[in-house]
């Protein structure tokens, strides 16, 4: 019983969601009816989703957690408990609302990782289809839906994982606050994300669809309704990953402690902050983008109908103004990652803090003007090709202050060579490839010949995937023991990493050959003469997938059963280290007095500990 109950705001928002989802499409489709139109259209769902996402909300509790509290009224006790920050502090805490950020942050963590091995297994569809040429188990039409499904799945994760993961944990106790600004925000901003997870995955019981995770019209206006269903999941995180930007921006702005200066944060939370201003400033371009294309499904326009005066290529022009800023809104928090994790286990100073800081920043600025380079092949006036082939390469420059940070921090180091440490090193390698490599797709007569070839689809992994899923690993094994107050096996997850690095390495580099010599991504079948690199690059992607499955075991087993951990295994010296693993629900007892910088290992006198206040 105690299960049942403490599961009952998670029963009552799925009964919510299927009642509002029941009741919007009713209405829609009773009005239909009576204007003589047929009952079930994609209105009729997408008004259903909208009136269910309601539904879903205040079966968590909306009307008592959030309107009450504006409305200044007390909020009514819920399984015996007035407020959502005094809710049971075991697992039956994950599944229900709450206002503490570290619960939050592993909610976010867990349903990302999910998420990770979903992707996974489907990736590891599209190499089992991949092994040999022709049809074999797949046909054309599943073969496009695994793969488009696979491409957005992923691109959520990298979007979301570490800036709403990791950094609702982490960011409030490495500044010194006792949580978020706007914790009921924070809450609200991660129990979108199921409903979106949801109707995502309900895309391929209405035909699913095969425009690859870009969603480019006309294809995207004319194909199964399943492309409906991933306009609204990605709307729906869209909304999400724009609310919690909005609140870590004004909890690094207004909540740090005192002493805990701008020339004094953690680097991780100045990438989150980074990160947090391009989510803030150009997600709702796409949401615009994806809002039209909806609208020509639903309701018959023509925003992007070029038989009517439209132009396609303006939803090229909105979705990579999002779509490449939101590259650095994956990869700057894995920069924060690594750079945060080489001073620990360099035992040094991380090097050159103040140009890594503006490296940063700089990333941030030039990101806005760099998207047109994705379109060199769409057909837009040859005139702009000059300016952003620029553009895009002058990013690599910032890009190359963060390698001399890391390379600066490393250099004569006395290397601490545990988990952490290996998957940070292995990011700044597999990186370093992706950027390299990003040369060649900026420069115009190159990326003419590569575009839509598998040397792009090997860019693009060794960026995102070698860059952030790499990031994500390292702050993992990094803040496990502060997360779980339990140490994973060091063993096992030594295995992982290696597995996962070679077969990283073996899956994705033979593709650059493949791309080269002109074999075409997103396509069922290739020609006989690339089976044998084929079917290598199938069983490399194999061993990683089974990487993914001992790092699970090691982090399920290690959560009920490891070592218990100190509060400062590393011996680090950022303040989430100077409490207790786990934190307490106030995350500290005194308010912390910062009186020296985070990364001061070997310094002459430097603290080793934040001063508390009196």
């Amino acid at each position: 019983m105690r299960g049942v109950s403490a599961l009952a705001p998670l029963i009552r928002a799925v009964l919510g969601l299927v009642l509002g989802f029941v009741l919007g499409a009713g209405v829609v489709a009773i009005a239909r009816s009576s204007l003589g139109l047929e009952a079930v259209s994609e209105l009729t769902l997408a008004v259903g989703y909208t009136v269910g996402l309601i539904g879903w909300l205040i079966g968590l509790g909306a009307l008592n957690y959030w309107f009450r509290y504006w409305l200044g009224l007390p909020e009514r006790e819920s399984g015996g408990h007035s407020s959502a920050q005094s809710a049971p502090q075991g697992w039956a805490r994950y599944f229900r609302f709450t206002t503490d950020h570290k619960v939050i942050g592993v909610q976010y963590l867990v349903i990302m990782f999910v998420f990770i091995l979903l992707a996974g297994l489907l990736a590891m569809l599209i190499r089992a289809e991949l092994m040999a040429p022709g049809q074999t188990f797949l046909d054309r039409n599943m073969y496009n839906t695994v793969m488009s499904l696979h491409g957005i799945i992923m691109i959520a994760v990298a979007v979301v994982a570490i800036i709403a993961g990791l950094g609702n944990f982490l960011v409030p106790l490495m500044i010194g606050a006792q949580d978020m600004a706007f914790p009921r925000l924070n809450a609200l901003t991660f129990w979108l994300v199921p409903p979106a997870a949801l109707i995502l995955l309900s895309s391929v019981l209405v035909g699913g669809f095969d425009s690859g995770w870009t969603a480019y019209p006309p294809l995207s206006v004319t194909n199964a309704s399943g492309q409906l269903f991933f306009i609204l999941a990605v709307v729906t995180i869209g909304i999400s990953s724009i609310l919690g930007a909005i609140n870590f921006l004004v909890t690094i702005f207004r909540m740090r402690a005192p002493g805990m200066t701008m020339s004094r944060l953690p680097i991780f939370v100045w990438s989150i902050l980074c990160a947090a201003i391009l989510a803030a400033t150009v997600t709702q371009f796409l949401a615009g983008a994806l809002i039209m294309v909806m609208l020509d499904r639903v309701l018959s326009t023509s925003f992007f109908d070029s038989s009517k005066g439209a132009d396609p290529v303006l939803f090229q022009h909105l979705f990579w103004f999002y779509s490449h800023p939101a590259v650095y809104i994956m990869i700057i928090p894995a920069f924060g990652i690594v750079l945060e994790i080489l001073p620990v286990f360099a035992r040094k100073p991380l090097f050159a803090y103040k140009v890594a800081v503006g490296g940063l920043l700089t990333i941030v600025g030039l990101s806005y003007v760099v998207w047109a380079h994705h379109m060199f092949t769409s057909g837009m006036p040859e005139v702009l090709h000059g300016p952003f082939m620029i553009s895009t390469e002058l990013i690599s420059v910032p890009t190359g202050l963060i390698f001399l940070s890391a390379l600066g921090t490393l250099w004569l180091g006395r290397l601490w060579l545990v988990t952490p440490m290996l998957f940070a090193m292995g990011f700044i390698f597999t990186f370093l490839i992706g950027g390299i490599t990003g040369i060649f797709n900026a420069d115009v007569p190159t990326d003419v010949h590569l575009h839509d070839t598998y040397f792009v689809v090997a860019h693009f992994h060794y960026t995102i995937m070698g860059g952030m899923l790499f990031g994500l690993f390292a702050g993992v094994y990094h803040w496990f023991p502060k997360i779980t107050g339990r140490m994973l096996n060091e063993g096992l997850s030594k295995a992982h990493f290696w597995l996962t690095y070679v077969g990283f390495n073996a899956t994705f580099m033979p593709m650059f050959w493949l791309g080269i010599n002109g074999m075409n991504r997103r396509i069922a079948d290739y020609p006989p003469q690339f089976a044998g690199v084929n079917l290598f690059v199938s069983l490399s992607a194999f061993l990683m997938g089974g990487a993914m499955l001992l790092f699970l075991y090691n982090l399920v087993y290690s959560w009920a059963k490891g070592r218990r951990a100190e509060a400062n295994p590393w011996q680090a010296l950022t303040l989430e280290w100077q409490v207790s693993s786990p934190p307490p629900v106030e995350n500290f007892e005194e308010v912390p007095r910062v009186a020296s910088g985070p990364y001061d290992y070997g310094v002459p006198r430097a603290r080793t500990t934040p001063r508390m206040a009196d």
